[in-house]
């Protein structure tokens, strides 16, 4: 069973023209067509992005039948968050709480996804991390004790990624050495992670999939599409995954 997983910061479909414009994000998601995309910064009742549920727009307007929304930040209208769109039945869902302190609210959607034909759930965590590195760390550390991950049983199939803000590559050791995930997006070939950000002259690799049991890496990349270079301030990564049978 082939699995296309995209995560991408939409930026509340505001580009770096500063207008708001759906339709682009739209037009990316549907050229790629992942059958799970993982957003953040999706806004919901803001005057800003005409007080549209975004997550529910895009939804609907690309067919997927089952989402997940996790809201995190409360604005004077409206409040926005994250939001996991899947062709793949959604069995289960929590937003987990990231936040540190009096810092600004963060979080992580979790969602288990079926895979179908007996072939059993995948649990993916659909996050958006502080612009601190002990922030992050702190956050990374919540998540890896919260019981949707801890109790993962060896082998299950996996998927952390979003918008890590970790322009140092700091947090990916941690799951890769304490909870045994691979990472979808560092190319070690070329000394760095999938560079998405900014989108019109990315320097940073601050999108990220990290992924573990039984799964195999076809393939991944950034989105090359001229409009997702002011779509968003982020580019969209996308990867393709092989999910393996059996135990």
């Amino acid at each position: 069973m082939r699995l296309r997983i995209l995560t991408y910061n939409i930026h509340r479909a505001i580009g770096v023209d500063r207008r708001f414009r759906l339709d682009r994000i739209q037009r990316i998601l549907r050229h790629h067509d992942p059958d799970v995309a993982l957003l953040q910064e999706v806004d919901d009742d803001a005057p800003r992005s005409r007080r549209l549920d975004l997550g529910r727009e895009l939804a609907d307007g690309l067919g997927y039948e089952s989402v997940a929304i996790g809201h995190n930040v409360s604005l004077r209208q409206g409040r926005y968050g994250n939001a996991t769109l899947s062709r793949l039945p959604i069995a289960g869902d929590r937003n987990i709480d990231l936040t540190i302190g009096r810092r600004k609210r963060r979080g992580c959607q979790y969602t288990r996804l079926e895979l179908g034909q007996g072939r059993g759930e995948i649990a993916v965590f659909n996050l958006h991390l502080g612009l601190s590195a002990s922030e992050r760390r702190r956050q990374l550390e919540i998540l890896m004790r919260s019981r949707e991950l801890a109790r993962l049983r060896d082998g299950a199939p996996c998927v952390v990624a979003g918008d890590f803000n970790d322009w140092r590559s700091r947090q990916g050791p941690v799951l890769e050495e304490r909870l045994s995930f691979v990472s979808a997006t560092e190319r070690r070939s070329l000394r760095g992670p999938i560079r998405t950000y900014p989108s019109f002259s990315p320097s940073g690799g601050l999108d990220r999939i990290y992924y573990r049991g039984r799964l195999e890496l076809v393939q991944a990349r950034r989105c090359r599409l001229q409009v997702s270079k002011v779509a968003s301030d982020h580019l969209p990564v996308i990867a393709d995954f092989e999910v393996v049978t059996g135990e």
